[in-house]
C-alpha cells in the first residue's frame, strides 16, 4: 500500500518525472514472426449452404487456418474441438467462414436472441487490427444462429461494446457442429491508404459448457494483451470503399399523459411528432465526421435496476443513446472527463474521430437545451455548449500519450478541464497509466454548485500486472477540493485515494474445479489536509467450476469518517466502523437455467437520519437473478433486490427497499422481437429514523422491435407508470401510504429510422 501523502501540494514534478521515467524505461520490443493467414480475392461471394457438410466448396480457393489453442482453462493446450476458418475478399467485402466441429452437438448452447445478447452461448470471433499498431481492433462475434455482436477492442481497456457497424452473419447448426459465415463490408472498417494491406488478426472460439476459450494464434494469459500476440492477415490489395456517406433520418410519434409534479395536473400530448437526421462522412477510410440535427435521443432500452436509496454519492448509469456510442473509447481516460449523460437535450452537434498515422484524434461540439428549460432554471431558455478535443500519439509498441480538453459554457458560467494522460507497456506483464488534469470554473450563476472561481488539479497514476496466476493493481488518485468537471463523472473531490489489489489464482484444472484463488484489497482515502477519511481492507476467495459455475466469499472491514462539510448536522469529524460480508453464487450448470444469488450484510451508516447526525446502522442485502431459456427463442429474466437498514442502537428498522423486475423477450426471427418489462418497487421507511420518503412504484413496458441493423429499425412501444401519489390541485402531489397507486404517466410511441449508405 502506498503511504500517506504529506501536506505539500507540489504535484507537477512527480507527474513530469513519472512521464520521463516511463519514456526512458520503455522497453524495446523485438519484432516476432507471427503466424499468418493469406486470403485471395474471390470471383464470387461464398454461401453458407456450401459449407454445411463441414467442407469448403471445390470451386472456391480460400485461405484456411486450423490449430486453435486454449487460453482457458488449460493455457497452451490444443482446443478440445476442431475449428477451421476460411477467408477471402472481393471489391466490397471481407468474408470469414467458421466451421466449428463438436463431438457432442446436442450439448451446444445457442439461442435466437436479440442482436448482441449472445453471451453464454457458443460463439466465434474475429478481431481485425486494421492499422496493425497493436492498439485497437474491430471485433465481430456471432453465435451458431448468426446472432451478431460487435465492439472495439482497446489494449489496456478491453471491449467498447457501444460501437456498432453494418455487417452480416449467418449461422446453421449441423449434426457435426455448426457453421457461421461473416460478411464484413470494407465501408464498415477504417484502415490505411496503402495499396497492400497487412492487418493484425485474431480468431476466438468460446465453448461455455467447458469453460473453454481458444485462440488462433495462441494468445496466452501469461502475457498481458491480445494484439501483441496476434497473427497477420495478408493478401488484401487495392481495396477502398470509395465514397462512404451514411445518412440516417428518423421520426417518432408519441401520445403521452404525464402528471405535473408542481401543479398535480395532467399534461397530455395527443400527438407529439419529432424528426431528425444523423449523418456520417468517412474521409480516406480513416477519419469519420458525424453530424446530427435534432439527434435521436429516445432511449428504447431501459436502465438496469439499481438501488439508489441511502447512497452518499451519485449513482452511475451507462450511456445508451446512439449518437454518443460510436468510438466513445477515443475519449476514455483514467479520470472520466466525458460522461455524455450530462448532455440531456441537444439540438445539434458534430463529432470527428479517426486515426491519422500515429495520431488518434477526436472532437465533439454539441449544445444542450435542458439547463434553460427547467422550471427553476436561472438561464431562461439559454443553451449549454459542450466542446471536447482529444489527441493521442502512439509511442513505441502498445504505448501512447495524449491530451484531452473539455469545455462546458452557458451564459457567464464556464467549466474548462484539460490535461495529459498516457499508457505505457513496460513488459509482457506490466503496464502503467497516468493522467494529470487542471480544471478552471467561473460561475456567476448558481447551478447548485455555488458561485465564484474554482481552480484545482486532479491526478491518477496506476501500475497493473496481468498474468496467468498473479495479478496486481496499484493506484493513486488525487482530486483537489475545487476540482470540477461538469462534462465528466467525478463523484468525489477533496481526496487522496491510495489503494492496491492483489490476486493469485491456483489452477488445478480438474474435472470439476477449474481454478480458485484469494484476492486482497487495501485502501486509504485522505482529504487534502491529510485527514484520514476512509480505510478498508477486503479479502475474498473465488472458486470457478466447470459448466459456468462460480462461488465467491468476501469480507471487508474498515472505518469511514464524515466531516461537517459532508453533513451539516456534524459539529466535528466523526468516525464510523464499517464491515461487510458477501456470499455470491452463479451457475448455468444446465443450458436452460441461469441462477445467481448474492447475500450481503454488515455494519453501515444511515446517511439520511430524521434528526441529528448520521448514525451507525446494520445493513442486509440480497439479490436473486433467475434466467430461463425454455426454448431457443424465449428468454425470461427476473431480478429481485432486497436492501434493509436497521438502527444499531435500538434495532428498529430504518427502511426496507424491495425491487422486483421481470423481463420477457421472444425472438420471432433475427429481426423481429417482442419484449415486456414489469418492475415493482416498495420502499417502506420509518419516518422517525430517516428523511427518505415512503415510495411504491409499478412500471410496465412493452416493446415490439424490427431491427435490420442498429440504424434501420422500427419500434412500437407502450409504457405505464404507477406511484403512491395523491393529487392536490394547484400544488405538489403528496405521497400516500397503503392506498391505491396513481397512474401518473403513460405513453405510446412509434419510432422509425433508416440507414442510407451512399
Amino acid at each position: 500500500m502506498i503511504g500517506p501523502m504529506g501536506q505539500a501540494r507540489n504535484c507537477s514534478p512527480p507527474i513530469v518525472g513519472m512521464i520521463a521515467w516511463a519514456l526512458l524505461c520503455l522497453p524495446v520490443f523485438a519484432s516476432n514472426d507471427r503466424p499468418q493467414m493469406d486470403i485471395p480475392r474471390l470471383p464470387r461471394a461464398p454461401e453458407l449452404e456450401e459449407f454445411l457438410d463441414m467442407e469448403p466448396p471445390a470451386d472456391l480457393s480460400l485461405g484456411r487456418i486450423t490449430g486453435f489453442v486454449q487460453r482457458e482453462p488449460e493455457d497452451g493446450e490444443p482446443a478440445s474441438q476442431r475449428t477451421h476458418v476460411y477467408g477471402g475478399y472481393d471489391d466490397k467485402q471481407l468474408y470469414f467462414v467458421f466451421v466449428a466441429f463438436d463431438d457432442e452437438p446436442d450439448k451446444m448452447r445457442a439461442h435466437v436472441n436479440r442482436r448482441e445478447n449472445i453471451f453464454g452461448d457458443e460463439t466465434v470471433e474475429v478481431q481485425l487490427d486494421t492499422f496493425h499498431d497493436q492498439r485497437r481492433a474491430f471485433s465481430f462475434l456471432a453465435n451458431p444462429y448468426g446472432i451478431q455482436w460487435d465492439a472495439i477492442w482497446t489494449e489496456g481497456g478491453g471491449f467498447d461494446m457501444s460501437w456498432d457497424t453494418v455487417w452480416q452473419a449467418r449461422g446453421k447448426i449441423t449434426d457435426r457442429g455448426y457453421v457461421v459465415l461473416m460478411s464484413i463490408p470494407f465501408k464498415s472498417l477504417r484502415f490505411t491508404a496503402d495499396e497492400v494491406q497487412t492487418w493484425g488478426l485474431v480468431f476466438v472460439r468460446d465453448i461455455p459448457r467447458n469453460n473453454e476459450v481458444s485462440f488462433w494464434p495462441a494468445v496466452s494469459s501469461r502475457i498481458e494483451g491480445r494484439l501483441n500476440q496476434a497473427g497477420t492477415l495478408e493478401g488484401i490489395e487495392n481495396i477502398s470503399p470509395g465514397r462512404n456517406i451514411w445518412v440516417i433520418p428518423y421520426g417518432t410519434a408519441r401520445n403521452t399523459r404525464i402528471l405535473d409534479r408542481e401543479t398535480s395536473e395532467f399534461e397530455t400530448d395527443d400527438f407529439d411528432g419529432d424528426v431528425g437526421v444523423d449523418a456520417k462522412l468517412v474521409f480516406k477510410d480513416r477519419l469519420a465526421l458525424d453530424l446530427t440535427v435534432n439527434p435521436d435521443f429516445s432511449q428504447v432500452e431501459s436502465d438496469s435496476p439499481q438501488v439508489t436509496v441511502n447512497q452518499r454519492f451519485e449513482v452511475f448509469f451507462p450511456e445508451k443513446r446512439p449518437f454518443f456510442l460510436e468510438n466513445a473509447n477515443y475519449f476514455q481516460t483514467p479520470i472520466n472527463l466525458l460522461f455524455t449523460r450530462r448532455i440531456a437535450d441537444p439540438l445539434g452537434g458534430a463529432r470527428a474521430t479517426g486515426k491519422l498515422g500515429k495520431y488518434a484524434v477526436g472532437a465533439l461540439v454539441i449544445d444542450d437545451e435542458a439547463p434553460g428549460k427547467r422550471a427553476d432554471s436561472p438561464f431562461d431558455g439559454d443553451k449549454a455548449l459542450f466542446s471536447v478535443a482529444r489527441i493521442s500519439r502512439d509511442v513505441g509498441q502498445q504505448s501512447n500519450i495524449g491530451f484531452l480538453y473539455t469545455d462546458r459554457a452557458i451564459e457567464n458560467n464556464r467549466n474548462q478541464v484539460g490535461g495529459i494522460d498516457g499508457r505505457f507497456k513496460l513488459n509482457d506483464n506490466w503496464d502503467t497509466k497516468f493522467q494529470g488534469v487542471f480544471s478552471a470554473t467561473d460561475n456567476e450563476v448558481d447551478e447548485g454548485s455555488g458561485t465564484g472561481k474554482f481552480d484545482d488539479w486532479a491526478f491518477s497514476v496506476q501500475f497493473d500486472r496481468s498474468g496467468r496466476k498473479f495479478g496486481s493493481h496499484t493506484h493513486y488518485v488525487d482530486v483537489g477540493r475545487d476540482f470540477r468537471t461538469e462534462a465528466g463523472f467525478v463523484p468525489r473531490t477533496d481526496i487522496r485515494d491510495m489503494h492496491q489489489r492483489l490476486a493469485y489464482t491456483f489452477r488445478p484444472e480438474g474435472e470439476r474445479l477449474v481454478s480458485w484463488g484469494p484476492r486482497f484489497f487495501v485502501q486509504r482515502i485522505e482529504d487534502q489536509s491529510g485527514l484520514r477519511l476512509d480505510q478498508r481492507f477486503e479479502t475474498e476467495v473465488e472458486f470457478n467450476y466447470r459448466r459456468q459455475t462460480q462461488l465467491q466469499f468476501e469480507f471487508e472491514t474498515g472505518k469511514e469518517r464524515l466531516r461537517p462539510e459532508d453533513f451539516t448536522q456534524l459539529d466535528e469529524p466523526r468516525d464510523y466502523d464499517i464491515d461487510h460480508f458477501e456470499v455470491e453464487f452463479d451457475s448455468r450448470f444446465v443450458d436452460a437455467v441461469d441462477v445467481g444469488i448474492e447475500l450481503s450484510g454488515g455494519r453501515g451508516i444511515n446517511f439520511a437520519p430524521a434528526a441529528g447526525e448520521p448514525e451507525p446502522a446494520d445493513r442486509f442485502g440480497m439479490r436473486v437473478d433467475l434466467t430461463l431459456r425454455p426454448v431457443a427463442r424465449l428468454l425470461v429474466d427476473t431480478t429481485y433486490f432486497l436492501t434493509r437498514l436497521d438502527d444499531r442502537a435500538s434495532g428498529d428498522r430504518i427502511f426496507r427497499d424491495d425491487i422486483v423486475r421481470a423481463r420477457v423477450n421472444y425472438q420471432f426471427n433475427k429481426q423481429f422481437s417482442m419484449r415486456a418489462i414489469l418492475q415493482y418497487e416498495n420502499l417502506d421507511v420509518n419516518e422517525l429514523l430517516t428523511t427518505a420518503e415512503q415510495r411504491e412504484r409499478f412500471n410496465g413496458d412493452l416493446l415490439l422491435t424490427y431491427l435490420i441493423n442498429p440504424w434501420t429499425a422500427a419500434y412500437v412501444g407502450y409504457n405505464g407508470n404507477y406511484e403512491n401519489l395523491m393529487r392536490n390541485p394547484g400544488s405538489e402531489p403528496t405521497r400516500t401510504n397503503g392506498e391505491d397507486l396513481l397512474n401518473d404517466a403513460r405513453g405510446l410511441f412509434v419510432k422509425l429510422s433508416y440507414l442510407f449508405r451512399l
